[in-house]
């Protein structure tokens, strides 16, 4: 793979070799964080789990208290009151059935989050083969299948970030932008990184965080020195 002269440039900051504090690291997250857009920041975790098995799954959520510095687009699938809730708590869009016909026939999806009611699962449900694979899917572990849509769209317009298993058993999250300070990148890395040690299953066996790796967009990844994380 070919790499620009820029990305060249900026490697050079980074030892590949070291674990860095998570301080250091988001310092030079910044430095080479050289783009001419705003980059996002994004925390890698390899995991000692075992994504196959139902006891070994790692997934939440998080409100990060900084945000991701990301607009975030919230579809609710509600009814009645609750879609009257909804309107007025901020949501981009709320609907029902007429949503799921949208989805489907014309393949849309202008938004980033998806919260609904218990009752609309039913609905909601039909969308599961392409919601799914996008990780769209409402879920009562992530808050997004609940009947306070009131405190879900306010949390997600917050900052509340899903965390979850890939097939890979790794983990990966925004923490904000390159535009942050890094007090504020390592206050949201804090708070993810305290909701993933918590959630760590009882069927896990031997070390639980493998690796954590930072980098921006368009930067070379970071270690961290994860063992203080665990301890």
């Amino acid at each position: 793979m070919k790499r620009s002269k820029r990305y060249l440039e900026v490697i050079k900051l980074v030892d590949k070799s070291k674990l860095y504090d998570p301080a250091e690291a988001l310092e030079l997250v910044k430095a080479t964080a050289k783009a001419k857009f705003d980059e996002t920041v994004e925390v890698h975790m390899k995991m000692g789990v075992d994504s196959r098995h139902a006891d070994q799954q790692v997934r939440g959520a998080v409100v990060l208290p900084h945000g991701t510095g990301k607009k975030v687009k919230v579809l609710v699938f509600a009814k009645g009151e609750k879609a009257k809730e909804a309107e007025q708590a901020g949501a981009d869009y709320v609907g029902a059935e007429d949503l799921v016909a949208k989805i489907q026939n014309e393949n849309w999806f202008d938004f980033d989050v998806v919260v609904a009611t218990p009752d609309m699962m039913g609905v909601v449900g039909r969308l599961g083969k392409v919601l799914g694979p996008k990780g769209l899917m409402p879920n009562p572990k992530s808050g997004t299948v609940t009947m306070d849509v009131s405190k879900a769209i306010a949390d997600i317009k917050a900052g509340k970030i899903e965390y979850r298993l890939d097939r890979e058993n790794n983990i990966r999250c925004p923490i904000g932008k390159a535009s942050f300070t890094v007090e504020q990148l390592k206050d949201n890395f804090t708070t993810l990184m305290d909701a993933v040690i918590k959630a760590k299953p009882a069927a896990a066996k031997g070390q639980y965080i493998k690796s954590v790796v930072i980098a921006s967009t368009m930067g070379p990844g970071i270690k961290i020195n994860n063992q203080k994380l665990v301890e």
